[in-house]
């Protein structure tokens, strides 16, 4: 649904409150003609979720058990693909921090380089999965009842946060493909790394960054709102810092001229670290986020 003036839908529900950053509407509330509410959020709708009522002796450990595999639910694969990119960029940056440790597993740094690279394929199947669901999200309907579309690999929908925010991470990982592949290539000069290494990193960060803060607004109907008990506000919280991560990681990546200071490649490989642990834990999170929400 788009426009903020939209009082009804086509099935004669009366918007009757409906929340969302400027300019986009992330939330809204919809009124029925016997008076039922629903409520429509972005974030919730485009990936299918539920928010359920919380119970009295309701136990989580087997809701969280069931989670862990759940193959059938695209929600699960890209959790899952983002997870496990997110691991071996944590590997690849404890591995760059710790050369004895490298030294010891006989890795070198093509090796080393070539764990970035193949972290960054999960990475962008997943976006791409997040993207293709944002692409073919249905109009909401009170009544549960979706008009038939027809599917797009990629869609055009800048005006959609959902859309925007996806489309966005997924140019991000694309980047991150090519800066980590051209990693592997030896003997560049200091230009020629910045030139296909570092530039589409910081490139790639800066759309990471605006994807992951996106993702943020639209499940906090605000450009800031604080909801702990909300596991999907953990989910984009902790991607978000992981954004910040990478895209300190890339401004301290940069090579100039002359001899490297070892220190600052160690801050920036180690903010590559926290945004992978950061992107880690937001993937994990994904998967309870999948059974149901308290809302």
């Amino acid at each position: 649904m788009s426009g903020s003036n939209q009082a009804k839908t086509e099935r004669h529900a009366e918007v009757v409150d409906q929340q969302g950053p400027w300019r986009f509407v992330t939330r809204r509330v919809f009124r029925s003609a016997d008076g039922s509410e629903h409520v429509w959020r972005s974030r919730h709708h485009r990936k299918g979720l539920l928010v359920r009522a919380a119970t009295q002796g309701e136990r989580p450990g087997p809701t969280l058990l069931r989670c862990l595999w759940m193959p059938q639910q695209p929600n699960w694969w890209i959790g899952t693909l983002f997870a496990l990119g997110s691991l071996l960029f944590a590997l690849a940056s404890v591995l760059s921090l710790a050369p004895a440790l490298a030294r010891a597993l006989s890795l070198d740094s093509f090796e080393i380089n070539a764990t970035f690279f193949a972290g960054s394929v999960p990475f962008t199947i997943a976006g791409y999965l997040q993207l293709y669901q944002a692409a073919n999200a249905g109009e909401f309907s009170p009544d549960e009842s979706y008009a038939p579309r027809r599917r797009t690999l990629i869609g055009w929908r800048p005006y959609d946060i959902a859309w925007l925010s996806s489309a966005l991470q997924f140019l991000g990982t694309v980047l991150f493909n090519f800066n980590t592949f051209d990693a592997m290539i030896p003997s560049l000069n200091w230009f020629q790394q910045d030139l296909v290494i570092w530039a589409p990193n910081i490139i790639g960060s800066i759309l990471f960054l605006a994807s992951g803060y996106l993702a943020f607004i639209e499940t906090c109907h605000a450009h800031w709102a604080w909801k702990p008990k909300s596991i999907s506000w953990w989910v984009v919280s902790t991607n978000l810092l992981g954004c910040v991560g990478f895209m300190i990681s890339a401004l301290l990546a940069i090579v100039l001229p002359g001899t490297p200071n070892i220190e600052v490649v160690h801050v920036s490989v180690f903010f590559t670290l926290f945004g992978a642990i950061g992107f880690l834990v937001g993937s994990l999170l994904m998967l309870p986020e999948m059974v149901g929400e308290r809302g």
